[in-house]
């Protein structure tokens, strides 16, 4: 006789907060913790090894900034199929090991062109991380928690993305510019290790691909109250089954018009946050601030973020995606002032900085979060993946146009006035998005995929 039918999604969806459910947030969040450190470290040591190499003219490191950019680009939906092919946990650790070996690497670079062909490798890896862990949290979260763990997940990349600023400012007048890269490979390792010991394959994904064995000792830890038969059948009722991946999928099944908003969203905000994030400690030094001052102001805008991050992720869960678009708004005066602050009163460009991170960051984490909850498992990670890889075509251009506009010597008022330009294509298209999210998911639905049923039988 034949065991009884288990909805999984259903059984994480009435599920308590599991102590496995908190462990994957942690490992994940530990994990994009490190990714961040090593996203934007080189932002912090460039200005040591500007001086090092006796570079007369800073621009020329834009390309530098832009490299890991152009990884990412090739990792994330390269690593995202991985994700979706052979599992979650496999890419994550293979990303790790990526972006842990070329960030140690660059201690051996003498010159601009050897760091960015590091800088590019180490990139493959970061784009690696960022779509499969979104979609190992979203799988393992109830939905009325999805977006908020999602993404307080994701928005601790902007706590470890702040790290190397008080790390840079201590360590690098002690031991130079090397001992920031050898700190990020080493953290990368242990986030490999972390990820083995750490995670377990994403439970949705095990039901798709018939891995019945993981199912049960998974589905036994998030719902010990339920019983749970080695003959049972497991199902995904609300999520189609897909034959393979095509990129065709994220243009049907009503997917179009949300994935070119996606797609426009991360390409313009990542435009505007790496200009940001990677020129601001050397624009704020060249306005008379010093450097040490400088790079722990940057810092200030990670602090924002994160609790913009937060803020964000809880609202996502109660009113949709309305609230990040209110982000995406305010962002669009915030960074338009902070030239005009930075020269003229440095307590007030602490509090600019602040509510930068704040409307910046918490609308990039909302943005990310969402591409990896509207899309299905079948094709989440490599969903999720496009959605990075679309949004290198900002983040490569933005270090790149900041360093031409910077070549062009215009005042730091100015280029601050052009860094807010990405803000104000985003806003209306996250209103748009919005709109779309609303009216397809009723802002509070977030099992995203069309009807049908995935299941394995005993």
């Amino acid at each position: 006789m034949a065991g009884k039918i288990i909805d999984v999604s259903e059984a994480i969806d009435a599920a308590k907060v599991s102590s496995l459910t908190l462990r994957v947030v942690i490992v994940s969040a530990l994990i994009i913790f490190i990714d961040g450190l090593d996203t934007t470290n080189i932002g912090y040591v460039a200005p040591a090894m500007i001086q090092a190499w006796h570079i007369s003219e800073p621009s020329v490191f834009g390309p530098v900034f832009g490299a890991s950019a152009l990884g990412i680009f090739f990792g994330a939906p390269l690593l995202g199929y991985i994700g979706d092919r052979f599992g979650r946990k496999k890419a994550i650790f293979l990303s790790c090991l990526i972006f842990a070996v070329f960030t140690w690497a660059a201690v051996l670079t003498s010159s601009v062109r050897e760091l960015i062909i590091v800088r590019i490798l180490c990139g493959v890896g970061i784009g690696g991380v960022m779509p499969n862990l979104i979609a190992l949290v979203a799988e393992f979260a109830p939905k009325r928690l999805r977006a908020t763990f999602v993404v307080v997940m994701f928005s601790c990349i902007g706590l470890g993305a702040g790290m190397p600023g008080p790390i840079a400012a201590w360590l690098i007048p002690l031991y130079g510019w090397q001992v920031i890269f050898t700190i990020g490979g080493i953290m990368g390792i242990l986030a490999a290790f972390g990820c083995l010991v750490g995670l377990p394959e994403s439970i949705k994904y095990s039901v798709l691909r018939a891995h019945k064995a993981d199912v049960l000792r998974v589905l036994r830890a998030i719902r010990p109250d339920l019983s749970v038969e080695s003959d049972s059948t497991f199902t995904l009722r609300d999520e189609k089954q897909y034959p393979g991946f095509s990129p065709k999928y994220l243009f049907r099944d009503g997917y179009a018009p949300i994935t070119v908003c996606l797609w426009i969203l991360f390409a313009m905000n990542l435009m505007g946050y790496f200009f940001l994030f990677s020129w601001t400690p050397t624009l704020l030094a060249s306005a008379n601030i010093p450097l040490k001052q400088a790079v722990l102001f940057t810092s200030m805008m990670q602090v924002g973020g994160l609790i913009g991050g937060w803020v964000v992720g809880y609202l996502i869960d109660k009113f949709g995606y309305r609230p990040a678009a209110a982000l995406c708004i305010l962002a669009i005066p915030v960074v338009a002032m902070i030239g005009y602050v930075g020269v003229n009163s440095a307590s007030l460009l602490l509090v600019v900085l602040f509510l930068t991170g704040f409307s910046v960051l918490g609308f990039n984490y909302g943005t990310n979060g969402l591409s990896g909850i509207v899309y299905p498992t079948a094709f989440r990670s490599i969903g999720s993946g496009w959605c990075f890889a679309v949004g290198r075509v900002g983040s490569v251009s933005g270090p790149i146009i900041g360093g031409v506009l910077i070549g062009m010597h215009l005042s730091v008022e100015q280029l601050y006035l052009f860094a807010a330009v990405p803000y104000l294509i985003c806003a209306p298209v996250a209103l748009i998005l919005a709109r779309l999210y609303h009216r397809r998911f009723h802002a509070s639905r977030l099992d995203l995929a069309p009807s049908g049923t995935s299941e394995i039988a005993p």
